[in-house]
């Protein structure tokens, strides 16, 4: 167990919003404020059962990729997300799985705007709500939407260290069951063309906070983002962190995380 800061949504009145590209003139980039609390951070390695996705909303699996290098932003797509869909349909029982979308974090590249990198996020959010999660289906998958939205879907996102082990900035995830309905919040993305929609995070004292401490690079954390199944985990709030155990001359984190839809038959 370690304990260290993590920034929640201060209240306020009007909806969250970010900025992800540059805002029009006399615009903030977001109209937010940090709610800052130290909290303890325990060791997920250590829980009997492991955590399952649809219980605490994550789970650890294995993975050793064949891409050889996961900056390769075509090898990824091509490949990696292949891999990413096997792994998802695998672990959820999944009928069909689409790869659509990754990042990949590194903050020196990011600095260096080196391979589309970009630096970890260090507020607690998740990444889709209950109507971002379908029109992201809608969005990908056109005609075939609206039959697929009839059955059980979920997001997942798949989060892997390149290199192992990670010590600086590692992934932390909140036990979904710890989760009120009322600590989401409904939080706007701006896009110069669009706006997408995420849920930033109250905070709750009954939130339950765990990582994977030294996560190597063939262990791979899934993350449900988004279910539409009542009576599991649907989301689960997330951020990066500073590990207060980790050396002072720790590699800056390399991780990449891939987010999949996976679609499951009908029950009976």
């Amino acid at each position: 167990m370690v304990e260290s800061t993590f920034s929640y949504l201060a209240e306020m009145a009007e909806k969250p919003a970010y900025w992800i590209t540059t805002p029009p003139p006399g615009q903030s980039w977001r109209n937010t404020r940090g709610d800052h609390r130290v909290l303890r951070v325990e060791n997920a390695r250590a829980l009997d059962p492991a955590p399952a996705l649809d219980d605490a909303g994550f789970t650890l699996a294995r993975h050793g990729t064949a891409v050889a290098d996961l900056y390769d932003a075509a090898a990824v797509r091509s490949e990696y997300y292949r891999e990413m869909e096997r792994l998802v349909a695998g672990v959820t029982g999944a009928t069909r799985v689409l790869a659509f979308d990754h990042n990949v974090r590194n903050r020196l590249r990011a600095e260096r705007r080196e391979d589309g990198a970009q630096g970890p996020v260090r507020f607690v959010h998740n990444d889709y709500t209950e109507r971002s999660g379908p029109q992201r289906v809608r969005d990908l998958l056109g005609d075939e939407a609206e039959a697929l939205l009839r059955h059980r879907v979920a997001v997942v996102n798949v989060w892997k260290p390149i290199r192992g082990p990670v010590q600086a900035t590692p992934l932390a995830v909140c036990d979904a069951r710890s989760i009120g309905a009322d600590d989401f919040v409904l939080t706007d993305l701006r896009y110069a063309d669009r706006t997408g929609e995420i849920q930033s995070l109250r905070f709750n004292p009954a939130h339950r906070w765990f990582y994977y401490p030294a996560q190597q690079a063939d262990e791979a954390l899934l993350l449900k983002c988004y279910d539409s199944e009542r009576g599991v985990a649907r989301f689960t709030a997330h951020s990066a962190f500073d590990d207060p155990t980790s050396p002072p001359d720790a590699p800056a984190r390399e991780s990449i995380e891939v987010r999949t839809l996976a679609f499951f038959a009908p029950a009976g």
